[in-house]
């Protein structure tokens, strides 16, 4: 029986041998081929600098760590066999600490494997989150002035960016840092403070390659979309998910399927409708988890009756001084009112903004483990209750004892603050709200299958008056059962 890895140089091959007579016939026919708009999307091309009408510029290609590396014809960095099966387009962020993860764990196995195979080609896509991650542009920047210099130093930029995270990502402005960087790499000081000081155009660049990841339902990184070259068909996946989930869906794709739990990813050309809302808030992804009481299936925590006409989604930061006075001053009147009375279903979801909150993150982590031992609320009004309390960086001694108060499987609570799960809800969180929500906390309400947005803590009687707005104008009066 053939392996996946034979399949995939079984491919590559009969894509070459195909891609051999194409050749022959464009050199008879061009003129046809241009009238018809055809392109070679994804054929190796020489990088800014390099000049392309050069005899066989490319007869000897570059490599880094053993993989060949270039740009593809739009100007993007890969590794990789041009010519495999398989793509995966990666979009990051380079102050994103779960894109680090990726790049430092998990990517050197996935090169070693399918990048020096031939099996897939891995293509680096910007997607700097600015409002979270305030160095991200510089970086990709300081990444790309590289870059148009040579492709062997692209990649050695953006390993180096990504391995110094912890140092540069705190600071005010750490455009001199990556100046340092690509000194020590041996990068052309003039060429590259010029292309720095005129990056208008490498600006524009990265915003579109941030636009196309929006337009394709990524709202967090990193995300990936896979690309079964021979059928066009795609597939995304988002966040740092282990080394054998990529290995599975590369496998999978490459023999013709679909991974398991995939959507097809959504083409540039059918973006999503301004009406149209995400799984999240969706009645099948607001359904109860019939396996993990107190959950949605998206994922989500809520408390109320799910068969409630409205439905509240909060996104909301444990550390934020508003999001605290809400919880502690306006929600017990809105549970009192609509939530305990099966008006309103209430659905929490985290967004941690580490930048002005440093440990919320962690928080957030801890109220994760919590819930899967039925304790999230309990934990979510005492993290607000005793914020100063835990704010701090050894706040894993408050975790413990507040598990310890409540009665938890310790060793197992503890387990989960270092496992990957809950860290990766909290990161999907984030990414669900990271396209509207602009301060925490921000509120979703959802009847008559539309979603609106109240931004901020209102005072208590404000928010009492916009749910029972929204309960009227779908014939509920306050105060009823809805049924």
């Amino acid at each position: 029986m053939n392996s996946p890895a034979k399949l995939l140089r079984r491919k590559k091959e009969k894509n070459r041998t195909g891609k051999m007579s194409i050749l022959l016939l464009t050199f008879l026919a061009a003129a046809l081929l241009l009238a018809a708009g055809c392109t070679a999307e994804g054929l190796m091309v020489a990088p800014p600098g390099v000049d392309s009408t050069a005899a066989d510029p490319w007869q000897q290609p570059s490599t880094h760590r053993g993989v060949p590396v270039g740009f593809t014809e739009e100007g993007y960095p890969f590794r990789g066999d041009p010519d495999a099966p398989v793509t995966v387009y990666e979009y990051s962020d380079y102050e994103c600490p779960f894109c680090a993860r990726h790049v430092i764990q998990t990517e050197p196995a996935l090169l070693a494997t399918f990048g020096e195979s031939g099996a897939v080609k891995f293509v680096f896509r910007d997607m700097p989150l600015s409002s979270l991650h305030p160095n991200a542009l510089s970086a990709a920047i300081a990444a790309n002035c590289v870059g148009e210099q040579d492709a062997v130093l692209f990649w050695q930029m953006h390993d180096r960016i990504f391995r110094t995270q912890k140092e540069w990502a705190p600071l005010e402005e750490a455009l001199s840092f990556f100046a340092e960087l690509a000194q020590e790499l041996g990068a052309d000081q003039t060429q590259y403070g010029a292309c720095v000081a005129n990056s208008g155009s490498l600006v524009e660049k990265v915003n579109e390659s941030l636009e196309e990841a929006r337009s394709l339902g990524f709202t967090g990184t990193p995300s990936f979309r896979f690309v079964f070259e021979e059928s066009g068909e795609e597939f995304s996946l988002s966040g740092a998910q282990p080394y054998e989930t990529f290995s599975d869906w590369i496998e999978t794709i490459a023999l013709g399927r679909s991974p398991q739990g995939a959507a097809q990813a959504p083409q540039q050309d059918r973006q999503q409708g301004e009406g149209q809302l995400p799984f999240w808030a969706t009645p099948a992804g607001l359904l109860p988890d019939p396996d993990r009481p107190g959950f949605t299936l998206a994922g989500d925590i809520f408390k109320g009756s799910s068969d409630a006409p409205v439905v509240v989604v909060e996104f909301s930061d444990f550390q934020c001084p508003y999001c605290s006075r809400h919880t502690l001053t306006t929600q017990p009147v809105l549970d009192e009112q609509f939530v305990n009375t099966g008006q309103v279903m209430w659905v929490f979801k985290h967004f941690p903004i580490e930048n002005i909150h440093p440990f919320a993150f962690s928080a957030s982590i801890a109220a994760e483990c919590a819930a899967q031992q039925d304790a999230f609320w309990k934990f979510h009004h005492r993290f607000f209750a005793e914020m100063s309390d835990w704010s701090r960086p050894d706040n894993k001694g408050y975790f413990m004892a507040l598990a310890a108060e409540y009665e938890l499987d310790i060793d197992a609570f503890e387990s989960c603050l270092g496992q990957d799960e809950s860290a990766l809800a909290v990161q999907s969180d984030l990414q669900d709200g990271m396209p509207f929500v602009r301060g925490t906390p921000t509120f979703v309400v959802l009847y008559g299958g539309e979603g609106r947005l109240i931004p901020g803590a209102l005072p208590a009687d404000q928010f009492v008056g916009a749910l029972s707005e929204a309960l009227a104008e779908i014939g509920v009066e306050s105060g009823d059962s809805g049924e």
